[in-house]
């Protein structure tokens, strides 16, 4: 049974059904790790746009995640939203301010190495304004696996812009989290359903165990 199902009514699944939607891809074959805005900010509820209840479970996956891309010595890039003080620089965002240092940094748990790479963006997707496509070029990355904060937001903006740019994307579902379930699940089921694939952290790990040198 997937995450979203439950959200779903049975005219919803037989559509998706009769579209020919879903299923599953290979898993590409020089992949790299994207791990979105896992900031304080993001993450814990003393912070207006943070949750703890699915903000640290997320991280804990992906920190498991981390190790064995570490390992198995995959490029690895976070994001961190910028910082401004200028109304032109933070935009139009709903709510929008100017965050403090804490909630721009990453979660002691996951912080990056010196040889990982950290970009600052302006806007929900990580190539939005960012170098972040020509670093992977310059890797040879043919997939993405992304995790972070928070699934309906800046996760999926990602997604969308990484399948625009045709690289084979995989999210694992414990590694993204969301203030709402509701917004969570059907994110989740969106990019399933067209952008990427939705996999358990587990079956990525043991792809990652037995075919990545």
């Amino acid at each position: 049974m997937a995450i979203w199902d439950d959200v779903l009514d049975e005219e919803d699944k037989k559509r998706f059904l009769k579209s020919n939607m879903g299923g599953t891809r290979d898993f590409g074959k020089v992949p790299a790790l994207l791990i979105v805005d896992m900031t304080y900010g993001f993450t814990d509820s003393k912070f207006r746009l943070g949750h703890s209840e699915t903000g640290y479970p997320a991280v804990e996956a992906t920190s498991h995640l981390l190790q064995k891309a570490r390992k198995k010595n995959i490029p690895i890039f976070f994001t961190i939203p910028f910082s401004e003080s200028h109304p032109s620089g933070i935009g139009l965002w709903k709510g929008g301010e100017q965050k403090t240092e804490e909630e721009n940094t990453i979660v002691e748990q996951i912080t990056p190495f010196a040889n990982e790479v950290v970009l600052q963006k302006r806007r929900p997707s990580a190539f939005f304004g960012t170098s972040l496509v020509d670093m992977l070029i310059f890797h040879g990355i043919d997939s993405l696996i992304i995790t972070g904060l928070t699934t309906s937001g800046c996760v999926r903006a990602s997604v969308v812009d990484a399948f625009s740019y045709n690289y084979k994307v995989v999210v694992p579902e414990e590694c993204v989290g969301d203030r709402s379930q509701i917004s969570h699940k059907i994110s989740l089921m969106d990019i399933h359903m067209k952008y990427g694939d939705v996999l358990k952290l587990a079956d990525i790990l043991k792809w990652m165990e037995q075919t990545l040198s």
